[in-house]
């Protein structure tokens, strides 16, 4: 099995319950339980209806899982970081792959923020590889500092780029 540069899929099923057997290109399967966001997002709520959400159908390349009929489309990328923190082995690795995807940081990105390489990012990105509980404790580290900086920022305590 050869690693995928950028996420793309091979074949996609609708399964009952709001779940998608996804297939991508290096012949990777997971499964992706999409019923917390069907519920949470607006945008997707048409999925709500079972007879839709089966309607799943992949674009012409693979890059996305389309519903044609309410006009919804999520990328193979989305999904791919999605189904690994859903189907990952363990809290840590789990914990990872979401700050990864919630972050959308790139690999150098992320190596600079949490302070390793980027080919471990890249080892621990694909899932294959455990995630020690020291990096996931930075990832949450991260979160952190980066909403204390935020807060910060917006109670007036650093000024940024404000002119005299």
């Amino acid at each position: 099995m050869s690693p995928m540069k950028r996420p793309r899929l091979s074949a996609v099923s609708a399964l009952p319950d709001y779940r998608l057997a996804l297939t991508f290109i290096d012949g990777q399967e997971l499964t992706l339980d999409l019923e917390r966001d069907v519920h949470a997002y607006p945008g997707l709520r048409p999925l709500l209806d079972p007879e839709v959400f089966a309607t799943a159908t992949l674009d012409d390349d693979g890059w996305t899982v389309e519903w044609l009929e309410p006009d919804i489309q999520i990328g193979a990328d989305t999904l791919y970081m999605d189904a690994l923190a859903q189907n990952a082995a363990d809290e840590n690795t789990r914990i990872f792959i979401e700050w990864r995807a919630r972050t959308g940081l790139s690999l150098n990105q992320a190596a600079e923020a949490l302070g390793i390489s980027v080919r471990s990012i890249s080892r621990y990105s694909n899932g294959r590889e455990s995630v020690p509980r020291s990096l996931a404790l930075a990832c949450l580290g991260w979160d952190s500092l980066q909403q204390s900086t935020m807060a910060a920022e917006e109670s007036g305590r650093y000024i940024v780029n404000r002119k005299p």
